[in-house]
């Protein structure tokens, strides 16, 4: 697990893998690949006063394209963002 500890209303999360595309195959390269938009949460804040955590560690999640903040941590990426970001839970 992370040493990444979100407070109030934020979530850490994983992004899921670019998915592989080729074009009649031409392999697209990294830099033109879509920004995944799904995700599992690895951390989560303990709320505020105005909103309680409905999310927990494990879910799967769907945000939006420029929902969050990137940041690295021991090589790793991962992304940061208020619960209110996310948009959807899979069940």
């Amino acid at each position: 697990m992370t040493k990444i500890q979100p407070l109030a209303d934020r979530v850490l999360i994983k992004a899921a893998a670019a998915e592989e595309k080729t074009v009649g195959g031409i392999i697209i390269p990294d830099s033109a690949k879509e920004k995944p938009l799904r995700g599992e949460v690895l951390a989560v804040g303990n709320g505020t006063k105005d909103e309680q955590m409905v999310l927990k560690a494990g879910d799967q999640v769907l945000y939006g394209k420029y929902a969050g903040t990137e940041l690295e941590f021991d090589g790793e990426k991962y992304l940061i963002m208020r619960q209110s970001d996310v948009l959807a839970k899979i069940c």
